[in-house]
């Protein structure tokens, strides 16, 4: 996460050292030197008036931002970027911890060491006895160890649990998956393709602008469950279309100034001009 948002805070008296040693011989002292640095910005008295005011409410959005950036970087193939991106979704961790433990709930030690026996956990066939499978046997067992995690939370409905904050076509794909568990699911691609069309007709038919944007929301969850099945992600799917449009507009845009002023026609014979150059 960066400042660039934030208000600019009143100049403060930089800590004479600081807050953890500089030279890090391991990951678990890198990241005690960056507890430190956001117990250090926290602080109520000498902090930075920004990051004292922060909640989870206002910090969320930020860390929802850093996981997308680091899924930028991986598509771009970018490692020098990536490594900071790594960074700045780390920051989100310790960040939200530090608010934790202030208010008495948990520190950045109980995080890492939840996530540690987790792992351990749900991978009895390399920690455990379980004998090791391969990885669709893997992540069935995963699955049910989920499963059993959340009905120890009384979680007993098969949607449970899939996060209110994911990306709309990545919750779309969740729910999907969790329904097809129970059975409920097409058996082929056929069935979700004509759901696709069926759901393209009732925008057509439907009869307010209330009604076009409810069936709007069925077609994009059946065009999910067509990807699904035919094992399509939509997320990378859509985020590659995206990437594919900018492309191809930024070579209609070296038409300079004028182009703007083109007629419709002339724009898309500019597109088809760099779809023909492999954009």
């Amino acid at each position: 996460m960066s400042h660039d948002t934030a208000p600019l805070a009143s100049p403060l008296k930089a800590p004479s050292q600081p807050p953890v040693a500089e030279n890090c011989d391991s990951a678990g002292d890198a990241i005690e030197r960056l507890a430190g640095i956001m117990a250090k910005l926290r602080d109520p008295e000498t902090g930075c008036p920004w990051d004292v005011e922060q909640n989870f409410s206002t910090i969320a959005p930020y860390t929802i931002e850093e996981a997308h950036e680091v899924a930028d970087a991986i598509a771009r193939n970018d490692m020098m970027d990536l490594k900071g991106e790594l960074g700045d979704l780390q920051l989100q961790v310790v960040f939200h911890a530090r608010m934790a433990e202030e208010a008495g709930h948990f520190a950045l030690a109980d995080v890492i060491e939840s996530i540690s026996d987790k792992m351990i956990r749900r991978h009895p066939h390399v920690f455990g006895d379980t004998e090791r499978t391969d990885g669709t046997a893997a992540q069935i067992g995963w699955e049910q160890i989920k499963a059993e995690e959340r009905a120890g939370r009384k979680e007993t409905g098969a949607l449970a649990g899939v996060a209110l904050g994911l990306p709309a076509l990545m919750r779309a794909e969740k729910l999907q998956k969790r329904a097809a568990r129970t059975g409920f699911d097409w058996p082929d691609e056929d069935g979700p393709r004509a759901k696709v069309i069926e759901e393209l007709d009732e925008i057509a038919s439907a009869p307010d602008e209330a009604a076009r944007a409810e069936e709007f929301g069925d077609l994009l969850f059946a065009l999910v469950n067509w990807g699904r099945h035919m094992k399509i992600d939509p997320e990378a799917a859509l985020r590659a279309a995206n990437s594919k449009f900018e492309r191809r507009f930024a070579a209609m845009e070296e038409a300079g100034e004028a182009f703007a002023g083109l007629s419709l026609d002339q724009k898309e014979q500019l597109w088809q001009a760099a779809k023909a150059r492999g954009l």
